[in-house]
Parts: C-alpha cells; sequence; structure tokens
C-alpha cells in the first residue's frame, strides 16, 4: 500500500515524537502547517498543557497579512509566539518540526522566534 504524503509526515513526527519530549523547565514548541495556514504551540507534556499558542488566524496577525501561506506570515507568528512565551517567563523550548522539513516555512518561523529571544 502506498503512503500519502500526510501518511508519511505522521509516520516521521511519531517518531521524532519519542524523542522530542516538553517538560515544565524546557516545554515544547510544536509546529503545524496546512496550506492556508501555520499553527505554533507551546506544550507542556509532564502535565498535558498547552502554556502559549499563536497562529496566522491570530487578530493581531491577520490584518497585516495577505495570506498566512507564506514565509512572511510565518516569521510574525514566530515572533508572536517568542513574545508570548517570554511574557509568561518561557525562554527555553525543544523544537518540534511536526515531521516536517526544516525548510521554508518552519524554517523561518524559528528562526524568528529564535531572534525573538527564545533558546532552542
Amino acid at each position: 500500500m502506498k503512503l500519502t504524503r500526510n501518511d508519511s509526515r505522521q509516520r516521521r513526527h511519531r517518531r521524532v515524537r519519542r524523542k522530542v519530549l516538553g517538560t515544565s523547565e524546557r516545554p515544547r514548541l510544536a509546529v503545524f502547517r496546512s496550506h492556508k495556514h501555520i499553527y505554533v504551540q507551546v506544550i507542556d507534556d509532564s502535565q498535558q498543557h498547552t502554556l502559549v499558542a499563536a497562529s496566522t488566524l491570530d487578530p493581531e496577525i491577520t490584518a497585516d497579512l495577505k495570506t498566512g501561506a507564506t514565509c512572511d506570515a510565518s516569521v510574525k507568528v514566530g515572533q508572536l509566539i517568542a513574545k508570548r512565551s517570554l511574557s509568561k517567563g518561557i525562554e527555553r523550548v525543544v523544537f518540534d518540526r511536526g515531521g516536517y522539513i526544516y525548510h521554508g516555512r518552519v524554517k523561518a518561523l524559528a528562526d524568528a522566534a529564535r531572534e525573538a529571544g527564545l533558546e532552542f
């Protein structure tokens, strides 16, 4: 049986998640990318709780963007998640790329979050 692209991504994500675990001291920065938007959450896996979230659907970002499917949109989401995380006292995270290749929108989001002050 031939796997679809999304099935392959989910298999990669499960394989990576065996090793990447978020704690209360260093939560997990999880990325999900759709065709139209990009979503990111900071998750404490020990308590199974989302601490901070941001996406291209947030009102702070939507007014400035034409579409949520560009690297520019990902940069704004990366800056927003870093700002929200730092305001909650979260400075260090573990990056979970969600099975996606570290390229394009995922890389732009990660670089923007690093430049805004998050450590990973």
